[in-house]
């Protein structure tokens, strides 16, 4: 009985599609690339319309051109994306009132369409597309799509026009002296930004669209001929093989490509400075630029980025070279003087001056907890109040981090639950990991983890954590180049520990750039012309 229903629904269904193939009807192609412009204007808008949806902000403009309107055309875009100006002037106004279609009334619908696009359409970016998908594609991307009758084909024309932030400070880099300029969200923004910085031919982007929803825009930007192509084709295979539904910002691409994805350090910089990222491609690292996002990836990245700014190669190199053994010195203090405390309160002992001694000893006296509670009280309780700093609008996180900073600290004192001491460490320790952001989520981890060995082991533990830590910062790599690569002798040392002067780093990062490596000339200081010119003028 069920070979006999299933050939009947068998039979049913050849029918079914041989009824449709003589009525001409086309069957409904499984995907949307596979669905093709057929020419007929209102078959086609009928398929636009079943795949887009009938959305309000989806619009079609149906009207009619030609040397006496005989012509049935239709523009496809979504409000909001769109330049209405750009719509209205260069596309239907000239389509309207244009008289120049009757030379090609008779001829072929080819030549009609080419005069539509050479004479007729007033913008500088029109495109040929030939399926549905590509169509909406590029209306989803704010582009309008003209569809005409007897065309097999769409054209599809600039009209991006969306509301975008204007380029402000960034305000996660602040500086001194140097650009104030930063990235914005608006994907050619931030390529323009780049190509003013770098107005060379050599400077490549390629492009790519990641994301089977949200077709993210992803730029790879690189120096052809400076960034090594090994790197070059690493990066543009990682992110080919991204194979996700959406792309909602960089860190998403940079979770998908990195090297060591359970690493508490980040080996892909990040940076939201167009004159930074120009820098770094110049040294022959790759910039990944995607829409949407403020922050450009840079890559591969060494373990020294974290400790340089901008503003160090626009000071003198002396009080740079200060500034960023400051940093260095700050991240130590930020990861380990919580633990060295602990390890010298608790197991150490005679390694704390008398004198300082009996004052730690008097400022603990009658307080509850253990030297280590209370710094992991204290180290909590401060990455809570920069949480809620960070959470809250601007006003209001200013102030709970007042009101958790001062009034909070003194009431614990006042309290005895803590001693003061133990708030000036943690309060140092704040302080300090501001000195270097961009390892203060590592540097939070590590420092829990140094205070509970430390608390555990006393300086036996500290020093066990700190050579872990090494390990594992000297088994890292970043798109093939050892993370610690700079911190060894050889020239990149230059740029390391101390910023030495710009004549004297004649060449690029050593395993970054293996081809163009010298980027100057200059060994030494020059001279004043002058003085040669006033020795002539005296003999």
């Amino acid at each position: 009985m069920f070979s006999f229903l299933s050939k009947k629904i068998r039979y049913g269904a050849d029918r079914l599609k041989n009824t449709v193939n003589q009525a001409g009807i086309p069957e409904e192609p499984e995907k949307i690339e596979e669905m093709l412009i057929t020419g007929k204007l209102s078959a086609d808008l009928e398929l636009t319309r079943k795949v887009m949806g009938t959305s309000s902000d989806i619009k079609i403009h149906e009207f009619r051109y030609g040397a006496n309107s005989e012509i049935k055309g239709a523009l496809i875009f979504i409000d909001g994306l769109v330049s209405s100006d750009l719509l209205t002037q260069s596309i239907l106004k000239p389509l309207i009132l244009s008289k120049s279609l009757n030379s090609y009334q008779t001829e072929s619908l080819t030549k009609t369409l080419d005069a539509v696009k050479q004479t007729i359409l007033c913008s500088g970016d029109v495109t040929e597309k030939h399926s549905i998908g590509e169509l909406v594609e590029s209306c989803l991307s704010g582009d309008t799509a003209f569809l005409s009758e007897g065309f097999d084909k769409a054209l599809i024309i600039s009209t991006k026009g969306w509301d975008k932030r204007g380029i402000t400070e960034p305000q996660t880099e602040s500086v001194v002296r140097g650009p104030r300029e930063g990235f914005t969200e608006n994907f050619r923004t931030n390529t323009a930004l780049l190509r003013r910085r770098i107005k060379n031919p050599s400077l490549r982007m390629d492009h790519l669209t990641i994301g089977e929803k949200t077709d993210t825009n992803v730029c790879l930007a690189y120096v052809e001929g400076v960034a090594d192509p090994g790197i070059v084709e690493t990066a543009k295979a990682r992110l080919k093989s991204i194979n996700t539904d959406a792309i909602i910002d960089s860190g998403y691409i940079e979770q998908y490509i990195e090297d060591h994805p359970f690493s508490i350090f980040s080996t892909i910089g990040y940076s939201e400075k167009p004159d930074v990222v120009a820098s770094r491609i110049l040294e022959g690292r790759v910039a990944i630029i995607s829409d949407g996002s403020p922050f450009v990836l840079t890559a591969p990245m060494l373990f020294i980025e974290s400790f340089q700014s901008s503003e160090d190669y626009y000071i003198r190199p002396f009080y740079a070279s200060m500034i960023r053994i400051l940093r260095y010195l700050a991240f130590f203090i930020t990861v380990a003087a919580p633990a060295i405390f602990v390890a010298l309160t608790t197991f150490h002992q005679e390694l704390i001056p008398t004198t300082l001694l009996f004052t730690i000893a008097a400022a603990r006296e009658g307080t509850p907890f253990p030297a280590f509670l209370e710094a992991l009280i204290l180290v909590l309780s401060f990455e809570i109040l920069r949480e809620a700093g960070v959470r809250l609008p601007r006003p209001v996180g200013q102030a709970i981090s007042i009101v958790g900073a001062l009034i909070m600290g003194e009431a614990a004192v006042s309290a005895g639950i803590v001693g003061a001491p133990m708030v000036i460490i943690i309060a140092l320790t704040a302080v300090a990991g501001f000195a270097v952001p961009e390892q203060n989520d590592s540097a939070s981890i590590m420092r829990l983890i140094l205070l509970i060995l430390g608390s555990m082991l006393g300086g036996f533990g500290i020093a066990i954590g700190f050579l872990g830590i090494l390990i594992h910062l000297a088994s890292l790599k970043s798109f093939g180049i050892p993370y610690c690569v700079s911190l060894t002798f050889n020239h990149n040392m230059q740029d390391s520990y101390v910023r030495m002067p710009l004549w004297s780093m004649s060449k690029r990062p050593k395993g970054i750039a293996n081809h163009d490596i010298v980027r100057n000339n200059m060994q030494i200081p020059p001279s004043p012309v002058y003085q040669n010119s006033s020795k002539e003028n005296h003999q």
